[in-house]
């Protein structure tokens, strides 16, 4: 209650000034969501984007003047993720968030740390090149995210006949697609491959179709705090300008990764390419 309280403003005061005062920050994150953020078996959360949230939690801490930040860690869903950083629970949400209109009229998002499309996950024994070649059949997406409703608006207006499913999370609905439990599972590109290089055979499952969707994800931080959220864009603008991210970019999406030490092997796309040459937070979605 706390939290939430100081978050409002209730004692007068900003992001920063509770930040000061307890000498702590709280980072939400994910815990399938390779490689963004995702927790080793030893629960602790890793990842590309709790890299760069670590990053700026030092920023935050020059800023703010004092000798030792703790982050404080949060586990979120694809569901709630938007509720905690809105509520204050959670200072930033360091995952894999598409910024858009509907999200933006309650939370805040710095510069994307990945441009992503949604495609289709399958067995890799399936014959399927895009969404029309599963109708009549059944696709899994996860709740919350902004693949779902795509394929849910898609499915109706061409009158595709798709039996569409919600799973709790990424991992559930690849499951799922291995099993033969569904036929597909619509997520963003970097995500399926992500989860295809942690899975016991990878070789299992493969991406087909074009893109659904293009999704500029980012770190989501709280509404209405300017103060707070000038110094994430500013640090998420030097770690770029710096490469520092293109450096993070590398580890995690080119190297072998924990806890298999697999490597997605997926390089930059020029979607982010692109848009990281005038890095800023305004996305035009």
């Amino acid at each position: 209650m706390a939290l939430w309280l100081a978050a409002s403003g209730a004692f007068g005061g900003t992001t920063l000034d509770r930040i000061k005062r307890t000498g702590s920050i709280t980072l939400a994150h994910r815990e399938s969501s390779v490689p963004f953020s995702y927790v080793l078996p030893d629960k602790q959360p890793v990842g590309y984007a709790m890299d760069l949230c670590l990053k700026v939690v030092e920023a935050v801490r020059k800023k703010v003047g004092i000798p030792a930040l703790v982050p404080q860690y949060l586990a979120v869903t694809p569901s709630n993720r938007v509720q905690m950083v809105a509520e204050g629970k959670a200072d930033l949400e360091c995952g894999s968030t598409t910024n858009n209109a509907e999200r933006r009229a309650k939370v805040a998002f710095t510069v994307p740390h990945y441009i992503a499309g949604a495609r289709i996950m399958v067995r890799a024994d399936r014959t399927a090149d895009g969404l029309a070649d599963f109708s009549g059949k059944k696709l899994v997406s996860t709740q919350g995210t902004t693949p779902l409703k795509v394929l849910e608006k898609a499915n109706e207006e061409r009158l595709m006949r798709i039996n569409i499913t919600q799973a709790s999370d990424h991992a559930t609905a690849v499951d799922m697609v291995e099993s033969g439990a569904a036929d597909g599972f619509v997520m963003d590109d970097v995500l399926l491959y992500g989860l295809i290089a942690s899975r016991r055979d990878p070789g299992m499952l493969k991406v087909v179709g074009r893109f659904l969707t293009i999704e500029p994800l980012a770190v989501m931080l709280p509404k209405d705090d300017p103060e707070f959220k000038a110094i994430v864009d500013e640090e998420m603008k030097r770690l770029i300008t710096s490469r520092e991210a293109h450096a993070l970019y590398e580890k995690w999406f080119m190297r072998p990764i924990p806890p298999k030490n697999v490597s997605m092997n997926l390089p930059m796309n020029y979607l982010i390419k692109d848009f990281w040459r005038y890095p800023t937070s305004e996305v035009p979605f």
